[in-house]
Parts: structure tokens; C-alpha cells; sequence
């Protein structure tokens, strides 16, 4: 069997080395400057703007978020876009903890007092005399609400009632496997604003759709309990600012911890606003940075697709070394077209799964002899095909 050329992997930020070595040199060419790139991998750089070019097969993100990736457009073509959800779970629910801490014992406040103290006199009673205006209470014992149980809500409430704390949780998506994770000492809501209602502490982990923005907001804020702290490790648009400074101002809410600095917010006392640090450690950065590279190789080299936001999960061995990957609109008889444009020409499959995901839908093919061009040619002239790829490898 002929080797295939070197798949080329265009990189537009910084990726971590323990992620990109996992791209064979003998087979992948990574760089910032290529002009046919079959994949991209990306962080935070914003691809609205960008002219991406047909020669993609896929984007990968080394992130949860894809708010950055055109993923509509992406999808008309036929090309599906990887995140990394779980992979810097364990880096935002430390922060979640922080944030909580820095709230229950005022840490902001108590460091502005110090950084302004006098060196040139009597620190320590100065210190004495004003440490009480900053007296917190501990986490043990306090209601934690956590809107969203994926993996990083999962996580946050087995720390918090490890730490002690009562646990309210909502979520009306929940997975079979974050069902699972979840301690069973956490408490069920029916509703976000049953948390707002009984929680001191409300923390928010959910993507950034339609159905999320301004989850918490006017509608619903004043029903918080008094003095309670608002967590967002999510998204920036799923809490109303102009809501939360109301609040902040009627003494409605204590604090509102965020990962999204904005003018409105920075200049407020009660506002703890974090540089978008939620993923930035040093171990999920290359968690994120495997894990995407892992799911971009399957799909590249097996057309196997796990954590695309845009097209269903699809797994199958290997049963056969001519393999066909379809990206097709999610419509009636698609799989018998294509199962007629392989018999038409004596192909016999050896194996097929086809499965879909809202309008999109991917099939794969394991046929007994090779593919040639005019085959792949008359399945992508099929109305609703969107991409074709041949994946010939080695027994």
C-alpha cells in the first residue's frame, strides 16, 4: 500500500509539547504557517475572521468552550469541531474553591487594607486595630448550590462536602456518567431558583447556548438568599451583570465571583474578577493539549469521532483496511444511497455503523477491497453528502 503524504496540522496558539508529541513525525507536519492545513488545533484565538481553508478536515480545541470556532460553518461543510470537556476539571474546581475562600474570609478586602498600611508606623497595631472589619466564617456547614453536574460540578461538590459543606445540586440534562460521579450526599433541586433560594454559595458550570444566557439574572436574582456568594466559571453571559451590580448594591448578594474581568465590574468591592485563569495550570493545559490530539489522530487516521460539539459519537473497530468516512445531512435514505453507490460498483461492506446528531449525521464504512476516486466521487455528488474521506490502512 502506498504511504500517504504527511496529514499537516496548522497550530494558532500555543499548545502544549506534551500534547503535539503525540503527532508522529513521520506522518504529521505541525506548524504556524501552512497553507493546506488537513486540521487545526487552536486555544482562545478567535476563527470568526479567519479564512479557513477547504483543504480542514477538522478543528480541535484544547478547551472546553468553542465560542471562538465558526462551528455553523464548520458543520455545512462537514467538519467536525473537537473540545476537551473534563480535561481542565480539576483546574477550575480549585479555583471554585479559592474563589469561595477568598469570599467567606473577605481576602481581597483584608489584602487592599494591608498593601495601603504605613510602613513607617506602628504596623502592628494598625493591623490589630482594623482586622476586624474583615472577619469571614468558614465554609463548614454552609449550603453550596452548583448549577450544572458535568464533570467539573461533579467534582466541586465531592470537594465541598469533603470540606464539610451541605450540597444542593440542578441540572435537567444530567449524563448517565455524571449521574454516576456524583456523591450521593448531593441534594437534588427541581429548579435554578430553588438553588438561588437555599444556597450561600450558587456556582455555575454550564456551556454557553441559547437556552443559558443570562441564566442568572433580573428574573431571578432577587430570589438568592441574602449575602450569598455567585460563582461563574462557565460563561460570561450566563449571569446579567447589570443584574448582579443591582444586587451587589441592594446587599441582596455578598459577592460575585467571576473568570470574566469587564468595566462595570472591576471598580466594585464586592466584585472578584479573575483574569480567565479557570484552565490556566500548567497540568491542564496538557491535559487538554492530549486529549484533543488523541481525537484529532482517530478521526484523521480512523475517522472515529469522540467530543465533537457538532457531530454524534462514533466508534467501530477496524474489521477491514478500506475504510470510508461520510459527513451527511441527517435525511431520510442517505444510508441507502450510499450503500447503493458502493453495490453499484461491487464493493461489498463489511461493516457500517451511521449514527446522528440534531441535522447532522456521520456514517462509517468498512468495505473488503479498495476505494477508488470514482467512487468516492459519485457518493460526495449525493444530495445531503457534505464530506467524504477514504481511510486506507495497513492490516
Amino acid at each position: 500500500m502506498v504511504k500517504p503524504r504527511r496529514l499537516q496540522v496548522l497550530v494558532l496558539n500555543q499548545i502544549s509539547a506534551h500534547g503535539l508529541k503525540r503527532l508522529p513525525a513521520d506522518t504529521y507536519s505541525v506548524g504556524k504557517d501552512l497553507a493546506a492545513p488537513d486540521a487545526v488545533l487552536v486555544r482562545s484565538a478567535d476563527m470568526h475572521g479567519m479564512d479557513i481553508p477547504a483543504s480542514v478536515k477538522a478543528i480541535g480545541r484544547a478547551g472546553a468552550g468553542t465560542n471562538n470556532i465558526p462551528v455553523a460553518v464548520m458543520t455545512a461543510r462537514g467538519v467536525p469541531v473537537f473540545n476537551t470537556p473534563g480535561a481542565n476539571a480539576n483546574a477550575v474546581k480549585e479555583l471554585v474553591l479559592a474563589g469561595m475562600l477568598m469570599a467567606a474570609r473577605n481576602l481581597p478586602a483584608a489584602l487592599r487594607f494591608v498593601a495601603a498600611l504605613e510602613p513607617m508606623v506602628d504596623m502592628g497595631r494598625s493591623v490589630e486595630d482594623g482586622k476586624k472589619a474583615f472577619a469571614g466564617y468558614e465554609l463548614a456547614g454552609h449550603t453550596l448550590g452548583i448549577v450544572g453536574l458535568g464533570k467539573i460540578g461533579c467534582l466541586v461538590a465531592d470537594a465541598a462536602i469533603k470540606l464539610g459543606m451541605h450540597v444542593l445540586g440542578y441540572d435537567p440534562d444530567i449524563t448517565v456518567d455524571a449521574a454516576w460521579s456524583l456523591p450521593a450526599q448531593v441534594r437534588k433541586a427541581a429548579s435554578v431558583a430553588e438553588v438561588l433560594r437555599h444556597s450561600d454559595f450558587v456556582s455555575l458550570h454550564v456551556p454557553m447556548v441559547a437556552a443559558t444566557r443570562g441564566l442568572v439574572g433580573g428574573a431571578n436574582i432577587g430570589q438568592i438568599r441574602a449575602g450569598a456568594v455567585l460563582l461563574n466559571f462557565s460563561r460570561e453571559g450566563v449571569v446579567d451583570e447589570g443584574a448582579v451590580l443591582e444586587a451587589l448594591a441592594a446587599r441582596r448578594l455578598g459577592y460575585y465571583v467571576c473568570d470574566f474581568p469587564g468595566p462595570a465590574l472591576n471598580s466594585h468591592q464586592q466584585v472578584i474578577a479573575l483574569p480567565h485563569l479557570g484552565a490556566s495550570t500548567r497540568e491542564a493545559e496538557e491535559n487538554c493539549a492530549v486529549m484533543v490530539v488523541d481525537q484529532l489522530r482517530d478521526y484523521l487516521e480512523h475517522g472515529q469521532v469522540t467530543n465533537a460539539v457538532n457531530f454524534p459519537q462514533v466508534s467501530m473497530a477496524r474489521e477491514s483496511a478500506y475504510r470510508v468516512a461520510i459527513g451527511n445531512a441527517n435525511v431520510p435514505n442517505m444510508l441507502g444511497q450510499i450503500s447503493t453507490a458502493m453495490a453499484t460498483v461491487g464493493l461489498n461492506i463489511h461493516t457500517m455503523v451511521n449514527k446522528s446528531h440534531g441535522e447532522m449525521a456521520y456514517t462509517l464504512v468498512d468495505v473488503d477491497s479498495a476505494v477508488d476516486d470514482t467512487v468516492l466521487d459519485s457518493l460526495r455528488a449525493i444530495d445531503g453528502v457534505l464530506s467524504v474521506r477514504y481511510l486506507p490502512h495497513d492490516a
